[in-house]
């Protein structure tokens, strides 16, 4: 028997070998790689209620609404711009207010999609799904989304360069590291 037929039959299997565990499994596209492994409950997924509270008038008593907001229910984001003097009634999704009225008309002279949404959404699952065909086959595990993503993250510091070289004002430009 010669030296190549006798590497043909293992070579032949490992390669069928190998292309079997290409197929069949579902990809995890997510490029994050962080697990609860324990079988305790999220202690962040688990926010305490406000302390109950009797109103001034029961007659003022908002009607019940399945599903909607409750007095006790905690609103960080709104708590914490009361304590620090803002109003919290600011937070509210009021749409686009008459002052930014000409920013919205310049941001879309050429143009508005409707879809953008759905088509940016349905672009980048393709990009995790290209991104993710190899991440299997690391050693060792670990988050891949920053590398995934490190070819479309803008570099502050050379754009800031360019624009103060054009000779555009940067008042708010990013600090130097």
């Amino acid at each position: 028997m010669t030296a190549t037929k006798r590497f043909a039959l293992p070579l032949i299997l490992l390669a069928c070998t190998g292309l079997a565990a290409c197929g069949g499994v579902e990809r995890d596209i997510t490029l994050r790689k962080i697990r609860n492994t324990s079988n305790g409950p999220d202690e962040f997924t688990i926010v305490p209620n406000k302390p109950l509270e009797s109103p001034p008038s029961f007659v003022e008593l908002p009607e019940p609404t399945p599903g909607g907001a409750n007095r006790t229910d905690q609103q960080p984001l709104a708590d914490a711009v009361a304590a620090l003097g803002g109003r919290p009634g600011a937070l509210e999704d009021r749409g686009v207010a008459a002052s930014d009225g000409a920013l919205v008309t310049a941001a879309s002279r050429r143009g508005v999609d409707p879809s953008i949404r759905t088509t940016l959404a349905a672009e980048d699952e393709d990009f995790r799904a290209r991104k993710s065909r190899w991440t299997k086959f690391r050693i060792f595990g670990g988050d891949e989304y920053y590398r995934a993503y490190s070819d479309e993250t803008l570099e502050s510091q050379a754009v800031k360069r360019l624009w103060r070289r054009a000779g555009a004002q940067t008042p708010s430009a990013p600090p130097e590291e």
